[in-house]
């Protein structure tokens, strides 16, 4: 199947233009499953990520969560099952003909993952050279906007080194945003941050949503985030979802291993 759709944009016009398509999903999974030798985990995931939500990815160790994320980000093909991303299907795809489709979707990894011989313009315009974006003027500009996107003007000399977590954070950010995706998978992005750090990083989920229209799916465990920036909650147990459902029905579930996971992590 090809692809008619333009390409995703940050613009808050853009966001203006393509809300009609808001009903439809932006990824669609269907009966997935997946196997590590006999331990099957994933059982038959159907779910629908919708354009423009945050979307929280919530569940127990093991239940799952990124193994499925990585299954939408196409690093990892399905024993059964589809994927479909923006009306591509990409399951069993060619390594070579993923390319395309993985620039839709951008990521946050957990400790920001960035290359510490590189200054904070080079960890960000990396996927752009990567891409062939090869004019200085090109890649400096898209680097200072998406520098003040995420409140760093003036930071692009700086080493990772130098960085607070906040702002380790702030960067992984800004280069998961920088080729426009569609969508940003963030791999617990609270994790090492205080409260108020946190918070701010909640923001500039929010910021990207509704300013931008891009579509977030957060693996987290800090509830107070959740409660924050959720628009849908996925909670997945032994490979397969288990509740699924707005914030406020989440908080008053009465079912024990939600209670039990809120409590635990709150």
């Amino acid at each position: 199947m090809t692809s008619s759709v333009p390409q995703p944009s940050t613009s808050k016009e853009s966001v203006e233009q393509s809300s009609t398509d808001r009903d439809l999903p932006l990824i669609r999974v269907r009966g997935l499953h997946q196997y590590f030798g006999e331990n099957h985990v994933l059982r038959g995931i159907d779910l629908d990520v919708y354009r423009g939500e945050t979307l929280c990815l919530l569940g127990t160790s093991g239940g799952g969560k990124t193994v499925l994320t990585k299954h939408m980000l196409g690093l990892m093909q399905p024993a059964e099952g589809s994927i479909e991303i923006d009306g591509i299907e990409i399951a069993h795809m060619r390594e070579r003909h993923l390319g395309p489709v993985r620039k839709k979707l951008g990521v946050m990894f957990q400790n920001g993952a960035l290359f510490d011989s590189m200054s904070v313009a080079q960890n960000i315009a990396f996927p752009l050279i990567e891409s062939g974006v090869k004019d200085s003027q090109e890649l400096d500009r898209r680097i200072a906007e998406v520098l003040e996107i995420v409140h760093l003007s003036g930071q692009e000399e700086k080493m990772p080194s130098s960085l607070s977590g906040g702002m380790k954070k702030r960067v992984a950010l800004a280069r998961a945003i920088v080729d426009h995706p569609a969508c940003v998978c963030y791999d617990e992005p609270h994790a090492g941050l205080d409260p108020i750090t946190a918070a701010s990083i909640d923001s500039l989920i929010k910021c990207l949503q509704t300013d931008y229209g891009i579509t977030n799916i957060v693996i987290t465990h800090e509830m107070r985030s959740v409660f924050r920036i959720a628009d849908r909650i996925i909670f997945m147990k032994d490979g397969q979802i288990h509740w699924q459902g707005k914030p406020d029905a989440f908080r008053a579930c009465d079912d024990p291993t939600i209670q039990a996971f809120i409590q635990d992590t709150d």
